[in-house]
């Protein structure tokens, strides 16, 4: 099965869902916009209307879509617009690209549950809106943190989402990941 999400930067939630069991694929790309295959410099400049989102193709058996929202919800702020710490723009808006009506109901669910349980204290601004496009990053987006680990972003803007996963979430990761 596939999930579109956009949490911010690509780089780090491509690194988050690589860990979880389940999860067998994750591409960085472009969603959402209107531009026909645009590049990172299309998207960056904010004038495409994509964000950058990443696919992610599961095993339902292993890992459900509700469990790859919470994770989604939990690892990234949906509280602010287009906005993920230093990063600003539409390019880093919370969105989850439903693929089908059950996976709206589930994204709408998961949403209310988060609000209700009070995670955040601001209201959850996470788009929930039908999944229409996905571009592929450039190669160099790719595998990113794994390849650079020692970059002072990785470090200060990832390292500490991954060990969030890695204490909240240990139970739903691949074992090389515990």
């Amino acid at each position: 099965m596939l999930a579109t999400f956009a949490g911010g930067c690509f780089w780090c939630t491509e690194a988050i869902f690589k860990e979880l069991k389940g999860v067998q694929k994750v591409t960085s790309g472009y969603s959402g916009g209107k531009t026909e295959n645009p590049s990172y410099e299309e998207v960056s400049n904010g004038k495409s209307g994509h964000a950058e989102a990443i696919r992610i193709e599961f095993d339902p058996a292993e890992i459900s879509y509700d469990d790859l929202l919470e994770v989604f919800f939990k690892t990234h702020d949906p509280t602010t617009l287009n906005r993920q710490g230093n990063d600003s723009g539409e390019q880093y808006r919370s969105v989850v690209f439903f693929h089908d009506e059950e996976q709206k109901k589930s994204a709408e669910k998961v949403k209310t549950k988060i609000e209700t349980e009070k995670v955040y204290p601001d209201p959850i601004v996470t788009e929930i809106v039908p999944f229409t496009n996905f571009f592929e990053a450039e190669d160099y987006h790719k595998d990113y943190y794994a390849n650079n680990r020692n970059q002072m972003y990785c470090k200060i803007v990832i390292d500490p989402k991954i060990q969030k996963l890695r204490k909240q979430y240990n139970e739903k990761l691949k074992e090389e990941y515990k």
